[in-house]
């Protein structure tokens, strides 16, 4: 799932810069009979020049249907940080 994020993200925005990280594993517990596995959560830290001149909501927006088949295919939980060049990032 984690490589199939990162390829599609590459082929729609061309990043700068990408991060896809599994964080499923800070998740376990939190529902009967998950131990954390399976990459059912991740967070996503893109940098693409595509993301200039659009809102946040519309790069979330862009990022949620590239990714709706993975979502729909057992992607339970996904953070999305997204930036254009030249703006800040917390990370």
């Amino acid at each position: 799932m984690q490589s199939r994020i990162e390829q599609k993200l590459v082929e729609a925005f061309q990043p700068e810069r990408l991060a896809v990280i599994d964080e499923s594993h800070l998740h376990a517990g939190h529902q009967p009979g998950f131990d954390g596995g399976g990459e059912t959560h991740m967070r996503v830290r893109i940098v693409a020049s595509a993301f200039s001149g659009m809102s946040r909501v519309a790069r979330h927006r862009a990022i949620n249907d590239l990714l709706k088949p993975e979502l729909d295919a057992g992607l339970h939980a996904l953070a999305v940080e997204p930036a254009a060049p030249g703006e800040p990032t917390r990370w």
